[in-house]
């Protein structure tokens, strides 16, 4: 019990860090956000930016079981924030590990999103004149949850 409150706390702070990030208006004070919530939420940013999907799946295996999902729930929203920031080819990587990480908390999640449906469906239309975004179920990522 206290452990799904600690994880459910940490989601809303989160979630409150990432509204007062979304607000700023100068690109580059939204880039020292984000890499500031990297930092405190997930970790070495540069690892998340240089490492491969897999690599960053293992790397969530630190996690407690229970925690993981919010782990991973923070990264896409993270990913998916920063993309904003960036120009091409970085935005279209970023956009597609966003993606991936939301597949992935839609097929193994107990809560369904509307919010995150929409952010999925906004990523498939920005990228699809660009290129097909990879289908999450091909990844099998094995994360036991």
């Amino acid at each position: 019990m206290l452990q799904r409150d600690y994880i459910h706390r940490l989601i809303r702070e989160f979630m409150a860090a990432l509204q007062r990030l979304l607000e700023k208006d100068e690109v580059k004070d939204r880039q020292e956000a984000v890499r500031t919530l990297f930092n405190q939420y997930m970790g070495d940013y540069a690892f998340y930016h240089t490492s491969t999907l897999d690599d960053i799946m293992r790397a969530i295996e630190k996690y407690p079981e229970d925690e993981r999902l919010a782990r991973i729930e923070i990264l896409a929203e993270l990913y998916y924030a920063e993309a904003d920031t960036m120009s091409e080819p970085m935005r279209t990587g970023i956009l597609e590990r966003a993606f991936m990480l939301f597949d992935f908390i839609d097929r193994h999640g107990r809560t369904f999103s509307i919010d995150r449906k929409g952010k999925m469906d906004a990523i498939r239309k920005d990228l699809g004149g660009k290129r097909e975004v990879r289908d999450g179920a091909k990844n099998n990522y094995n994360l036991d949850l």
